[in-house]
């Protein structure tokens, strides 16, 4: 088959084709009586193994390997191809990140564009002071976008800049909570609290919502500090895992703060929530401590009827601790033994 037809058929260049000649990595095995290459079987076969290495980004130089050495591992040329593939993407995601905050600043003109650019560049900055500079003092005051702050606190590991950052973006008029509650489906568990971290510190129906989805996912962690942030503005349905804190003893202070708080807001069950819990873990002496110590914050008479059974508990630990958290409550109440007011 003469080189026309094979570039016809094979849909690769006449120029190519000769290039590959040139090479070596594709000769013809034949050529007609005036001179021109023919192509065997073999030859377009061959064709075909170039052209479906070259779709895998391998190089001429790696093909022409591939193809005479026997020795030739496979494993480790597509493995290398796909580290540097992998790198080429992120350049190029991070070019465009970079595109789409210039873009999302609106700049009016080169000058903001350039600043904008000149911001970005700090918060890539591989020094932590310098990141964390950028952020509490922007360049030429040229305030950073909303979207790029969520972006850098979802990859921004130390503490100090993470901290900035949420800052500056409880601070932005741009929405940020959409970018930042994407890390909340991340597989990396990292990513996951970065996100928590900064939504908890976002006001707005929009960042609660995020933060009552947050209660069902599957990181106990998120779990944890979304139940604290909602308690703390006053929704009630973060009672349960604040309840579950206090059982498995993780930041059960906080958590029985958190639920008494919500009590004396006027938040209804709670007591009752506690009892529950108690009676799940009849044998458990630390939890039912913990969830003891706990009915002691209700606000009021809440829980003086409840602490006054446990005070005859059979577990004589949580027993001594009861009748000392009655006296405290009746001293905090002024009230008698009977939950009367004293006169």
């Amino acid at each position: 088959m003469l080189i026309g037809e094979v570039a016809r058929r094979s849909g690769v260049s006449t120029r190519m084709l000769r290039h590959y000649d040139a090479l070596g990595l594709v000769r013809p095995t034949g050529r007609t009586v005036g001179g021109y290459r023919e192509y065997s079987a073999d030859d377009i076969r061959r064709i075909f193994h170039v052209e479906s290495l070259r779709s895998l980004g391998m190089s001429l130089r790696q093909i022409d390997r591939a193809l005479e050495d026997p020795a030739f591992v496979p494993s480790e040329l597509v493995g290398d191809l796909i580290r540097r593939t992998e790198d080429r993407l992120r350049r190029e995601q991070e070019l465009l990140d970079r595109l789409r905050a210039v873009d999302a600043s609106a700049p009016s003109g080169w000058e903001g564009a350039l600043r904008i650019v000149e911001l970005l560049r700090g918060l890539n900055s591989p020094g932590a002071a310098r990141r964390q500079q950028t952020v509490l003092a922007p360049v030429d005051d040229v305030p950073v976008p909303a979207e790029v702050l969520a972006r850098a606190i979802l990859a921004e590991s130390d503490p100090n800049v993470a901290g900035a950052l949420r800052w500056a973006l409880a601070r932005t008029d741009g929405d940020g909570v959409a970018k930042v509650a994407s890390g909340l489906r991340s597989d990396d568990a990292d990513i996951r609290r970065r996100a928590i971290l900064a939504l908890i510190e976002l006001p707005g129906d929009e960042a609660t919502a995020v933060l009552k989805d947050a209660l069902t996912g599957s990181d106990a962690v998120v779990r944890r500090h979304a139940a604290l942030a909602l308690g703390a503005r006053g929704v009630e349905e973060a009672v349960p895992t604040l309840v579950e804190m206090v059982v498995e003893g993780r930041n059960d202070v906080e958590a029985a703060e958190v639920l008494s708080a919500l009590a004396d807001g006027g938040a209804g069950g709670i007591v009752g929530a506690l009892v529950d819990a108690l009676a799940a873990h009849p044998a458990d002496s630390a939890v039912r401590i913990r969830l003891t110590q706990a009915l002691a914050e209700m606000p009021g008479t809440l829980a003086h009827g409840a602490l006054q059974r446990l005070a005859g508990d059979g577990d004589r630990a949580v027993a001594l601790v009861a009748s000392a958290l009655v006296k405290v409550v009746e001293e905090r109440e002024g009230i008698d033994g009977d939950g009367t007011e004293r006169t």
